[in-house]
């Protein structure tokens, strides 16, 4: 079947962004060691539980200082710890993060802490007596997932895979589980690909009163090892740990509830079936009771179960299924009448809210419309109030709304147009929004219930500043046709823009399932790298195609079961378009991204060889085979089940196609993407006599950074480019 394709394109300019004031050039010493456009936030920010009062982590000269401050007026009420008056660290320790306990009487203080994978920590662990001033160290050892007891008498943690408590008073530490071990057993934390892909690494959690620990156990000695060499020494270390990749086994995870009191471990009845996901835990606030997810392998059907602490006895209380699949979230809040809940759905082809009643099993939508709600930012009991982020106005910003969680009363609290994060605030008369746009830096505001703005906690007014010194490219939006959908995109044109003149083009995308790179915010990232090019008389377009967030179900599925076709296929579209623009050089077009992004720069250059004349790939997936399963087997199943959809648009499978320059980059210690996709798609090219460029960063993870790393990267990508587009 033929078929014509019509590209248009409207153009709707916002005010230009940063666009030219100043005379100085960028320079990559400027955005990668310089770090001269690093945005300043709220540092430690915490609510108190009064409501009224706010907690931070200040400098001041070599201090370290946790203040409290009047929510109203920014005075400073009290100062809960100075860093120079503890014994730990001499007097100098580094407080890395803190968590106040729920009585705010106790502070956890986190110090030399290193990461191990995307969200896991390792720390030294202090708890600080804000009436005495005494400090205790949890353990002797780094540990994880420190976190004090609803009562504050004790502090749970994870060491060596086991779960322990220490008893505050007694100054003893209870050991929970004994059989954890490595590429084995682990307790109250999660395996690699639920940390990866459920986004969570702590994996227990104490009941409201404190009398019980839930926490997860995996049994991961049946999933299969992957092996990375690290070569700091004379001989390569080898680093093997637990990687299920596509179509191959998962850990076995069970659910135990811990009584304090008789030291005893229940089993939560997860049913019959081994091979499932259990993506979250949480408790009930007003009735000791377990909420449990349970979801199919295929990721198409998501129950939540309530578990008796006692017994570990499960009835499940609500069923959701997808002919696609569900993505997880923590958008779930139980409601004091202890049978019913707020949460979040894509079921009407949108994400949205609803009031669910498990007893009459009543639902009841409480946001409607075509538009995705973003966060359940939280709902106030007392008052019977939801309150929520949404994409309602465009898809590319986020507004805070408020309704009754009858449905009823509907009002937005932020009319500015652009992105707005927030974090509420005890008892919900206060929130804490971080709001920028495309043409305004962050600004973080203090808002009460009505979203009026109380005060200003940072302004960037320094960042702006520095930005107001440089000769920027103007930034605007567009809107684009692609293959069958108009997209979102926008162009960064060289400062002094001369619509008389050719200009190469450079694409960016990252373009994976729900994604989003075209947001009326701040610009970040990359960005800076793209206003360096386009000095150097480049133009940079990002579009976000077929299979991205925040326009529906339909748009963002669409993509399911044949990763890369359609998104391929739209960025192809893209610059086919921007090809035939009368300022633009259409034998100079390029792409480049890193990750999925990398994946569809590959795919591009390869399926668009007649449009695309370079592309640069950093950390790409090549195979989906090669990836992990939880995130490859939710948009494509298993490669036993659909091996087409694997192969079709690997770029392993299409190295044939490739006539433009290509700049392959990885790192050898990536624990995501593994430096294996690399290799295999080097291994095609060699076979097919392709000639490419490569870079590989040695014992460097996915995120390819550390010391002098960014700098050599970003420099070696932007060579590439002056020499080949």
């Amino acid at each position: 079947m033929r078929y014509t394709l019509y590209i248009t394109v409207t153009l709707f300019f916002a005010m230009p962004a940063m666009a030219q004031k100043g005379s100085r050039q960028l320079t990559l010493e400027d955005v990668f060691k310089n770090n001269i456009f690093q945005v300043k936030d709220v540092p430690g920010f915490k609510g108190m539980k009064d409501g009224r009062h706010y907690t931070q982590l200040d400098k001041d000269g070599g201090h370290q200082l946790i203040r409290a401050y009047n929510l109203d007026d920014g005075k400073q009420t009290s100062s809960m710890l100075d860093n120079t008056t503890l014994k730990a660290g001499g007097g100098n320790l580094k407080i890395d993060r803190y968590e106040l306990s729920k009585d705010e009487k106790k502070i956890l203080l986190f110090t030399e802490s290193e990461n191990i994978y995307r969200h896991s920590v390792l720390s030294k662990v202090y708890l600080y007596d804000t009436k005495t001033g005494n400090e205790q160290l949890i353990d002797n050892e780094n540990i994880m997932h420190a976190t004090v007891s609803p009562d504050g008498s004790m502090v749970a943690f994870v060491k060596h895979n086991n779960l322990y408590y220490k008893d505050i008073a007694a100054n003893t530490t209870v050991q929970v589980t004994f059989d954890g071990a490595m590429n084995s057993i682990i307790n109250g934390s999660c395996d690699w690909v639920y940390e990866e892909e459920f986004a969570f690494t702590k994996a227990f959690e104490w009941s409201g009163n404190g009398r019980y620990l839930a926490y997860y156990r995996f049994d991961e000695s049946k999933v299969p090892e992957y092996t990375m060499a690290k070569y700091t020494g004379l001989y390569p270390e080898q680093y093997t740990y637990k990687y299920p990749k596509a179509g191959e086994r998962n850990s076995e995870v069970q659910i135990k509830i811990y009584d304090i009191k008789t030291s005893l471990a229940v089993n939560a009845d997860l049913g019959v079936e081994k091979d499932q996901y259990i993506p979250r835990i949480k408790w009930l606030e007003t009735e000791q009771k377990l909420c449990i997810y349970r979801l199919n392998r295929l990721q198409n059907k998501l129950e939540l179960m309530l578990a008796r602490p006692a017994t570990g006895t499960t009835e499940v209380i609500y069923t959701e299924k997808n002919k696609y699949y569900i993505d997880i979230n923590d958008q779930i809040s139980f409601l004091p009448d202890g049978h019913s809940m707020i949460l979040r759905s894509e079921r009407s082809g949108y994400n949205h809210l609803y009031h669910y009643n498990w007893n009459s099993r009543k639902l009841t939508a409480l946001t409607s419309g075509e538009f995705d709600i973003d966060a359940l930012i939280g709902v106030d009991k007392v008052n019977k109030l939801v309150y929520y982020t949404a994409a309602q106005n465009s898809p590319m910003q986020r507004n805070l709304y408020v309704t009754g969680w009858n449905g009823y009363g509907h009002k937005s609290l932020t009319p500015e147009k652009g992105m707005h994060n927030i974090t509420p605030i005890v008892g919900y008369n206060y929130f804490l929004d971080k709001f920028s746009s495309i043409n305004k830096v962050p600004v973080y505001y203090l808002r009460n219930a009505e979203g009026r703005i109380i005060r200003t906690l940072e302004d960037n007014s320094i960042l702006q500043s520095t930005i107001d010194d440089y000769a920027l490219g103007a930034i605007k939006f567009m809107k684009v046709k692609g293959v069958s959908e108009s997209l979102n995109a926008w162009m960064i044109t060289p400062p002094g823009f001369d619509a008389t003149k050719k200009y190469p083009v450079l694409m960016f995308q990252y373009s994976g399932p729900g994604s989003q790179q075209v947001l009326d915010q701040f610009p970040a990232g990359n960005y800076w790298w793209h206003q360096l090019l386009a000095q150097k008389g480049y133009i940079v377009v990002c579009a976000d195609g077929t299979g991205t967030g925040f326009r529906g179900e339909a748009f963002k599925k669409k993509t399911y079961l044949q990763l890369g076709k359609y998104e391929s296929e739209d960025q192809i579209a893209v610059a086919k378009y921007l090809g035939g623009l009368p300022y633009v050089n259409k034998d100079r077009i390029g792409i480049w991204g890193w990750s999925y992004g990398g994946f569809m720069s590959s795919t591009c250059l390869m399926k668009g060889n007649d449009v695309f004349n370079a592309a640069i790939a950093v950390a790409p997936v090549t195979n989906w085979r090669y990836y992990d399963n939880i995130y490859t087997e939710r948009y494509m199943r298993t490669p036993q089940e659909n091996p087409n959809g694997y192969d079709d648009n690997s770029p392993v499978k299409m190295v044939d196609k490739l006539k433009g320059t290509f700049l392959l980059i990885h790192g050898t210690a990536d624990d995501n993407v593994h430096f294996q996709n690399a290799t295999m798609l080097t291994t095609a090219m060699v076979a097919a006599n392709k000639e490419f460029d490569s870079e590989f960063y040695t014992d460097k993870a996915h995120g390819i950074s550390g010391g002098n790393t960014r700098y050599h990267l970003f420099r070696k990508m932007t060579q590439f480019l002056l020499e080949n587009l």
